[in-house]
């Protein structure tokens, strides 16, 4: 089956959408770190858009800083690929240009910095996870141990890191007399563009003052909220699409037709018009992100880690259960909806039966597994947040606690099978460590993870309404399993 490419376009059927721009007149003009699945199908596509609709040469140049595998797919592709949305009841695709070549950071980091310290290039932008910070989610803190970090402040010319990258790029541009860009982070962080300055600024203090005062006065890091659900691409998804187009895309992208991007108004040297296109350009964006955080990722890791357990492969599934759905009603009307504020003009009831519409999706396969990773880098923003905050108001946690229980469930590493669990964690070994020294007493396992600093701080372990409510869930889970529990609580 011939591949995707500039000369297959045309092979296309006409309810595909192609680029309607003159792709030989792109330029890069942005340089995006953690070229996933996730930009893709959001960055690039509002991106695409502004070139569709307003034309323009603002090419992307996407990069991976771990893996080949984007670049296999889309080298051969020149850099197209197809965002697929799907509703439960309609798919629409769209073949995306705006990508222009794929680089693999380890492979040769040093033209990467060359890349990104090109004049030309005037944003750069990253999806690189929360872990991808090196930073202490507790204290927002460059964590100078970890060991990227490490190499990266004794071989500048050869970085690994996200944060070591962008300052290399910074000094050569410094160096060379020209203007700075703009760097943007696009993960799901509260104040994200804040702890990016935060980590830019103290590894560029490392370094030299005078770089970190150059960057403080010529750099911008605005923050973003982001929003769209975008699974893992399966083979199965690769095969239906194959069938579909006639043509085989190795980078295809599936995600649903909701999309948000809020923006903080502050740019360097230029940015596209992508508040033409949908996106919202704001000054402030933490009230919306706020919202997002709490209402959407906040239940979404929650269903997630009770979904996992109670044996549920995929979120809609865990939507088809009344009980979990009861669950996330209440968390959204409690937990969570009494820390948020909306702004003006804003319907949040109606945001949140959109979560829940969304949530329920049969179309989007969207994983309890994919969700749970990286956990002890993500609770702190969608759920100890919060849970602070009910804990000087309100005080409902009990839903905070119960999230809290089932991530500390999964985090032992065995199923209610007995089955091991795959998980993927930056601190997996250090949470299994501190189940294990518990010897099955769900007391003393919640006291002892409770107790992991980098996750919760140094306050959490003294709260006892929330040692005790969590430890109330954690047992109720080892006695009676996490479906029965959540039936018997909210059926």
């Amino acid at each position: 089956m011939n591949r995707l490419n500039s000369e297959t376009l045309k092979q296309l059927p006409s309810d595909v959408t192609l680029p309607a721009y003159d792709r030989g007149q792109l330029k890069p003009g942005i340089v995006h770190l953690g070229i996933g699945a996730f930009h893709r199908a959001h960055q690039a596509f509002y991106t695409e858009a502004v070139l569709n609709e307003f034309g323009g040469d603002w090419g992307i140049v996407g990069c991976s800083l771990r893996s080949a595998n984007v670049r296999a797919q889309l080298e051969p592709q020149d850099g197209l690929y197809t965002v697929v949305e799907r509703s439960s009841n309609d798919e629409k695709c769209q073949v995306i240009g705006a990508v222009k070549f794929v680089m693999v950071g380890p492979e040769d980091p040093a033209a990467l910095v060359k890349v990104m310290a090109d004049p030309a290039i005037k944003i750069v932008s990253m999806t690189v996870t929360e872990k991808g910070y090196c930073h202490d989610p507790a204290t927002g803190n460059l964590n100078m141990e970890n060991p990227d970090i490490q190499h990266d402040l004794n071989n500048l010319d050869a970085p690994r890191s996200a944060v070591g990258y962008l300052v290399a790029a910074l000094n050569a541009r410094r160096q060379a007399g020209v203007n700075s860009f703009t760097a943007m982070s696009c993960d799901n962080l509260p104040d994200n563009g804040k702890v990016l300055e935060k980590a830019v600024h103290q590894f560029a203090a490392q370094v030299s003052p005078e770089l970190a005062q150059w960057i403080a006065d010529n750099t911008t890091f605005p923050c973003t909220m982001i929003d769209r659900i975008v699974p893992a691409t399966t083979d199965e998804d690769r095969e239906h699409l194959e069938k579909r187009l006639g043509l085989r895309d190795e980078g295809v992208v599936l995600t649903e037709p909701f999309t948000q991007w809020v923006i903080e108004d502050k740019f360097a040297d230029g940015r596209p018009a992508w508040e033409k296109v949908g996106a919202q350009l704001v000054d402030d964006v933490e009230i919306f992100e706020k919202i997002k955080l709490r209402l959407l990722n906040g239940a979404h890791s929650t269903l997630a880690y009770s979904g996992y357990m109670a044996g549920f492969d995929y979120v809609s599934e865990v939507m088809a259960e009344p009980a979990f759905v009861k669950m996330v009603e209440t968390f959204h009307a409690r937990e969570a909806g009494e820390t948020v504020t909306a702004p003006e003009g804003f319907d949040v009831e109606f945001y949140k039966e959109q979560l829940r519409d969304r949530f329920r999706n049969k179309a989007l396969k969207h994983r309890t597994w994919q969700i749970a990773m990286d956990g002890s880098q993500k609770l702190p923003q969608r759920l100890l947040q919060t849970l602070r905050e009910q804990l000087k108001g309100q005080g409902h946690i009990d839903i905070i606690c119960l999230g809290v229980a089932a991530w500390i469930r999964y985090v032992s590493g065995v199923d209610e099978k007995g089955e091991p669990i795959e998980v993927s964690d930056p601190l997996a070994d250090t949470l299994r460590q501190a189940c294990d020294s518990a010897k099955g007493d769900p007391a003393a396992m919640v006291k002892a993870v409770v107790g992991i600093k980098d996750v919760f701080g140094p306050d959490l372990i003294k709260e006892t309404a929330f040692v005790d409510t969590t430890t109330r869930w954690l047992e109720a889970f080892y006695q009676d399993g996490v479906r029965a529990t959540v039936r018997k609580h909210f059926g």
